[in-house]
């Protein structure tokens, strides 16, 4: 593709007829819900999420759209040829006009669906559509007189779409392969033959100090530097020196305040994979919430976050999680949990060792983690060139008429 003259010359004295999509297209909802899933099936099962599950049984053989009623709206979409499984509460859009190319379709409710669904839920939130909704979406049907030109543009602009999106999906396969070994390798760095090191308990090598007190109403645009537990989760990696929220001073002085160095720890979570999600702070002060702990000690920060994300730390958690809807693990029973020291009885040794490690599991974390730089920068900018041509091949440029 030769950029902008391509692009004209594809598009250029194009007319657009925009159509309902419940006048070219046959929409409804699946008949099973979760307890119908198999996790042998031979079949896709799609439910209300991007993870497809499996299913003994279909409902339905053909080419298809689904979408989901509930959660996710706007940003999953799932592009079928065969036999599957859907959800009650998901949404098939099955193309019943010779004129529309369903792939043509799927990228272009990529592009629009979602801000027409906003729109439709003016002064509410869009959790959930309904029928009527999917049916009055305007999808713009190029050449609408002249049916052969009109399916050779969509497929055309389909062909290029899939050009950028089997890249990202490439360049994501590459990245699951890479988190792998990189997984891989960490529990391998931080396995240690018997003798070359000291495995120690966390009471024995440091000390467990709780937080309380910050609530999300208390975040200010300036004051002294803070972190809700909830980030931990979601808005940082492995380790931070800056903080995203700030709280008021005299509210700081009645926190607790961890120091460079310190692990900070998120111990509560709905999952036992997530809690006691660690962040190695490499910071100055900064005031921690309740539902968080900082754990002071002695040792690299670092090489405490990689190996509290290594297997040998989870089967060791996994024991003390407590809780039914809410995981959590106590720092009693986190003081328990033993960690491989290297050179124990050498500090400046130790110290080294763990360093070196930390070194090369930072060239790993960066390639497969960092924004800026490595495979998830790399899927960044063809996402995002995906999206400009997508909004550039659907902004037809002459005049349209609406039925």
């Amino acid at each position: 593709m030769s950029g902008m003259n391509f692009l004209e010359k594809l598009l250029n004295g194009v007319e657009v007829e925009w159509v309902t999509l419940g006048s070219v297209a046959n929409i409804g909802t699946g008949s099973s819900n979760r307890q119908d899933e198999s996790e042998n099936g031979v079949y896709p099962f799609y439910v209300r999420s991007k993870n497809i599950l499996k299913s003994d049984s279909y409902e339905f053989d053909e080419v298809a759209i689904v979408i989901p009623g509930e959660g996710g709206i706007g940003d999953i979409f799932h592009y079928i040829e065969g036999k599957y499984a859907l959800h009650q509460r998901a949404y098939r859009i099955h193309i019943t006009s010779d004129n529309v190319s369903t792939k043509y379709l799927y990228h272009f409710m990529f592009s629009s669906f979602k801000q027409y669904i906003l729109m439709k839920s003016v002064g509410a939130t869009a959790v959930s559509i309904r029928k009527p909704m999917i049916e009055e979406f305007k999808i713009p049907i190029p050449c609408p007189d002249n049916p052969k030109k009109s399916l050779d543009i969509q497929a055309e602009i389909a062909r290029i779409l899939d050009a950028f999106t089997e890249l990202t999906t490439e360049l994501t396969t590459e990245l699951i392969a890479r988190k792998k070994q990189y997984a891989h390798y960490r529990d391998q760095l931080l396995s240690f033959d018997e003798g070359d090191v000291e495995w120690r308990a966390l009471g024995k090598i440091g000390e467990f100090i709780r937080g309380s007190g910050m609530q999300k109403k208390d975040f200010v645009g300036v004051g002294f530097p803070a972190i809700h537990y909830g980030q931990i989760y979601t808005r940082y990696g492995l380790s931070a020196d800056k903080t995203l929220i700030y709280v008021p001073e005299e509210l700081a002085n009645r926190l607790k305040i961890a120091q460079k160095n310190d692990l900070l720890l998120a111990t509560t979570s709905e999952n036992d994979e997530d809690v006691v999600k660690p962040l190695a702070w490499l910071g100055e002060q900064v005031a921690i919430s309740g539902d968080m702990m900082i754990f002071r000690h002695e040792q690299n920060v670092k090489y405490l976050a990689y190996f509290f994300q290594t297997d040998t730390f989870q089967r060791q958690k996994i024991k003390y999680i407590t809780g039914t809807k809410v995981r959590r693990v106590s720092s009693g029973d986190l003081a328990k949990i033993l960690v491989p020291i290297p050179y124990s009885n050498d500090p400046e040794k130790s110290l080294a060792a763990q360093a070196r490690i930390v070194a090369i599991l930072d060239k790993f974390d960066a390639l497969i983690n960092s924004i800026t730089e490595g495979l998830p920068l790399e899927i960044k900018l063809r996402q995002k060139q995906y999206e400009y041509y997508r909004d550039l091949l659907f902004s037809f440029p002459k005049t349209e008429k609406v039925s």
